[in-house]
């Protein structure tokens, strides 16, 4: 007997004809949903980053074929849906094989090669995969009935009804389990049928097969068995080929596109603006604002939830979700460009109807932190702050901003700080310390030090400020600051959506220290290190920018620092976002820890799983919400500090950090059991300089925040 089988076995060749018009009708109506997502796709802004798509596809594949995104925080979840992955793609393949032998190879070359050792092997490999396919299905299944978190629809700003995602995710994966399922039967009830010894190659199919004969199923009512479900079987996979485009399979399209498309520095550096922009080309303020690429990725969200979970603006009890703001997005590309405005399937929406203000709330927009932990987590790279930075761009230009952030805004452009100090006030830190510090706009320095806002102007910051010039100092350190001349570095104005001010405050700054004479930048403050590191040079101001945490480090290392005591503290360490997920420096300051003697306890969150202190994005100068349920994330963050238990100290490396902390420390009620310590205050007290009595008085005299 030849190892074989027939593709078409007992069907008339009407049925066979039939066969192949359904064939035609479900790649016409792929086709046609294909066509209208690709005119949606074009009808979104143009916009330049689009070059290398021969590197970025060639990355991308790498990413989706080898899942590391998908597997990150949740490697149940990763496993399933690579074996779900991998399942689906070789049973694909397994059918694009038997069509090019029965449609191509054999009827045109008179090439067949499906049979005997191809074929065994055939058979076992799409068994081996099917079964793979099915377990992933089960284990996603299963996760879904247990309902996490991340999956619940609900929506915290207003009541919704939100059952046809839940559908969607059921029936999408509903439907290729009963695919994998009502394979395995189809192969089982064939062997029940013709029981042929070479079919062990197929072993899930064998074993089944058998059990069936030994039921009673064997010869005719195995034949109708067969016959039935090779159309029941066949017929849907045909409709779910056809579906792709309209449903949440969408993504399998999408999902690898946009990991494709994605810009690696999304949200890291925010695109400019045109020069001479109009209002309509300031931000989003409708659909078709949006350039291609983000609209792309509106369909390659997967509803997973994991920007849900890991968003801190979700976590206080703000009336955001990254998820829903995106999936809001799609409702309204969807009902405007896409497929359902097609068809006129109710919403729809008019292109150029208001974005914020209409489906979605300018309150949501302005929740964001900007902290990057949705742009981070998300297994195919939406890039959710840029979109929202978008959004807040246009609200902006519209004056449409909350107060505070307008008066702060207002005395950003006016004093150069957001404090709305004389500019003179500036360099009063410096006058407290017993040793003058250079103005490095007069005479050269090997290192310039921006210090930042609230490093310079707010009291309990000076502090930190003055222990990293003493310890500066004691390492012969040739550093020098801008004085008066030094303007908010202006991370956080732009991020906040005021792009024309920190052009402006970007452009000045450049001027004053491109007329300076150094070797390199440092500052204390992230966001400050992250604009002058990534997105002046932009503007023209390139250099060599470090955090101190890193200046630290080297100075230990090279032994120019030399701590004279091991403090032998037991403490926690904070991960700034701006930092961290923005730039990746996680070990610098533990590794300073680690050189001063301090046994570090890391908390549940840490790197880049961090958790935001709720002042990025300009929140810190936004109103906080007054609503039931809220706590702030500064609180949250404080509560999983202490739950560590017997803490020394909470460390942080960054001036806003040691702003939100220190008020959350007294406001979630842990206060005297734990103390709050900038890195530099620890690295000063490690190395036992003789106490200088100005600067104890000058503490003594500061005010608690």
């Amino acid at each position: 007997m030849t190892e074989t089988r027939q593709t078409f076995a007992g069907l008339p060749h009407w049925e066979i004809v039939f066969w192949y018009g359904l064939i035609a009708v479900s790649i016409v109506v792929f086709l046609a949903g294909v066509a209208r997502l690709v005119d949606k796709y074009r009808r979104g802004r143009r916009e330049d980053g689009l070059a290398g798509l021969g590197r970025r596809a060639w990355t991308a594949a790498g990413i989706v074929f080898s899942h590391r995104w998908i597997r990150r925080r949740d490697s149940a979840a990763g496993v399933a849906h690579l074996l779900i992955f991998y399942g689906f793609l070789v049973l694909f393949a397994g059918t694009a094989i038997l069509a090019f032998q029965d449609d191509v190879a054999k009827p045109i070359f008179g090439f067949d090669f499906w049979r005997n050792s191809f074929y065994l092997g055939y058979s076992l490999v799409l068994d081996v995969f099917g079964a793979a396919l099915t377990v992933g299905l089960l284990v996603m299944g299963a996760k879904r009935l247990r309902r996490p978190a991340r999956l619940d629809y609900r929506r915290p700003d207003r009541d919704e009804d939100r059952r046809r995602y839940v559908v969607g995710d059921w029936v999408f994966l509903g439907s290729l389990l009963f695919l994998a399922v009502t394979g395995f039967l189809l192969e089982s009830f064939r062997v029940a049928w013709t029981d042929p010894s070479f079919e062990t190659w197929s072993p899930v199919g064998w074993v089944v097969g058998h059990a069936l004969r030994g039921l009673g199923l064997k010869d005719g009512a195995a034949s109708t068995a067969h016959f039935t479900l090779w159309w029941v079987h066949g017929t849907v996979a045909l409709a779910f080929v056809s579906s792709i485009p309209f449903t949440k399979a969408v993504h399998l399209l999408a999902a690898p596109a946009n990991v494709a498309l994605r810009d690696e520095l999304a949200g890291k550096r925010l695109p400019p603006l045109p020069e001479n922009a109009t209002p309509e080309q300031v931000g989003y303020g409708r659909i078709t604002d949006l350039p291609l690429r983000q609209l792309v990725s509106l369909d390659a969200c997967t509803k997973c939830g994991k920007c849900h979970a890991a968003c801190p603006a979700t976590a206080a009890g703000y009336p955001l979700s990254p998820r829903d703001l995106i999936l809001d997005l799609r409702e309204l590309a969807e009902g405007s460009l896409g497929i359902r405005a097609g068809l006129h399937v109710e919403p729809l929406y008019a292109p150029d109807a208001a974005l914020v203000d209409g489906r979605i709330a300018p309150e949501t927009v302005w929740s964001c932190t900007q902290c990057m932990a949705c742009v981070e987590i998300c297994p195919v790279g939406i890039e959710h702050v840029p979109i929202i930075n978008g959004l807040r761009r246009r609200l902006l230009d519209q004056g449409e901003l909350e107060p505070m952030l307008q008066t702060t805004l207002e005395a950003v452009y006016e004093t150069g700080n957001s404090f709305g100090e004389p500019r003179r006030k500036r360099p009063r830190w410096t006058r407290a310390l017993p040793f003058e510090v250079k103005d490095v706009r007069r005479e050269p320095a090997e290192l310039l030090w921006f210090v930042g806002d609230y490093a310079s102007l707010d009291a309990r910051n000076q502090r930190a400020t003055q222990s990293l010039a003493r310890i500066l100092h004691a390492a012969g350190a040739d550093f020098g600051i801008l004085f008066d001349a030094e303007k908010t570095a202006g991370c956080d104005v732009r991020r906040a959506g005021e792009e024309g001010l920190w052009a402006t405050l970007a452009d000045e700054n450049i001027a004053t220290i491109s007329g300076c004479e150094f070797e390199r930048i440092f500052s204390s403050d992230p966001h400050t290190f992250h604009t002058l590191r990534n997105e002046y040079p932009l503007r023209g101001g390139t250099w060599t920018v470090l955090h101190h945490s890193q200046l630290l480090l080297e100075l230990l290392e090279l032994g120019v620092l030399s701590p004279s005591r091991q403090l032998g503290y037991r403490v926690t360490y904070h991960d700034p976002c701006t930092l961290g997920r923005y730039n990746g420096v996680y070990e610098p300051p533990r590794r300073v820890l680690e050189a001063i003697g301090c046994e570090l306890v890391e908390m549940p969150r840490n790197r880049d799983n961090s958790l935001c202190c709720g002042a990025g994005g300009g929140r810190i100068w936004m109103k906080e919400l007054q609503r039931e349920g809220y706590r702030r994330t500064s609180e949250q963050r404080i509560d999983e500090a202490a739950a560590l238990g017997g803490l020394d100290y909470f460390v942080v490396a960054c001036p806003k950090d040691v702003t939100m902390y220190e008020d959350a420390i007294k406001t979630s009620g842990h206060q005297g059991e734990l103390e709050l310590r900038e890195l530099s205050e620890l690295v000063l007290e490690a190395l036992d300089l003789p106490a200088d009595e100005t600067l104890t008085q000058a503490a003594e005299e500061t005010p608690a925040p």
